[in-house]
């Protein structure tokens, strides 16, 4: 049987129903446009505290950890470690406190577990507040190894009370990588997470770790 076909007037007034209803989704304001789903961000993995979370904070213990109260240390390569604290959505986390820790050059924290053999005039221990941008700025050193670790730095994520994540940053290409028991058990895209490039700056190397917690 032939498709019915349909009369001039009928077809005019299809059209300009289609073009109609078009012509109003394009009108209708942002907000009450369907919302699309974002993509969410992935967590940066946790890796384990270890044994040398200084026991006491020490007096000195602000974003410069080459400074160490009337002591400069001057051992090691300088390297200024920054990046932004935001949750899976993207946004800031405001008001949330970065923490790192690291060994000296000879490989020595301050911790009575590590002998009290630690450099005085190195910092060891940081701390900073991020404001309203997320961000966050140390200056240290890049991460030397010690006694059975690759080079890495302790970082731990809080926001007021609560404490939001404890992770590790790698050096990435570091030879020490591939025979850190740490390191390899993590999977390729966590290793991608935490091991980042410590490139030449101005003033000393460069090392850019964004921070994704589940706030």
């Amino acid at each position: 049987m032939p498709a019915p076909t349909l009369s001039p007037l009928m077809s005019r007034r299809r059209l300009l129903a289609r073009t109609g209803g078009l012509a109003a989704t394009l009108a209708m304001p942002a907000w009450m446009a369907p919302a699309r789903a974002a993509t969410a961000l992935r967590p940066t993995p946790s890796q384990t505290e270890g044994p040398f979370y200084p026991v006491e904070l020490p007096a000195d213990n602000d974003h410069d950890l080459l400074v160490n109260g009337p002591l400069n240390y001057s051992r090691g390569q300088v390297a200024w470690v920054e990046g932004t604290v935001t949750d899976t959505r993207g946004t800031p986390v405001s008001g949330a406190v970065v923490e790192i820790w690291q060994c000296d050059e000879n490989g020595h924290y301050h911790h009575p577990g590590d002998g009290g053999r630690a450099d005085p005039a190195f910092q060891g221990f940081g701390r900073v507040e991020v404001g309203r941008d997320g961000r966050y700025r140390f200056r240290t050193l890049r991460p030397a190894r010690y006694s059975g670790r690759t080079p890495h730095i302790h970082f731990k994520i809080r926001l007021d009370r609560q404490e939001l994540l404890t992770t590790q940053l790698y050096v990435q290409g570091d030879p020490g990588n591939e025979r850190d028991f740490l390191w390899r058990r993590l999977r390729e895209a966590d290793r991608a997470a935490i091991t980042v490039p410590f490139t030449p700056g101005n003033d000393g190397l460069r090392a850019n770790f964004p921070i994704v917690v589940q706030a």
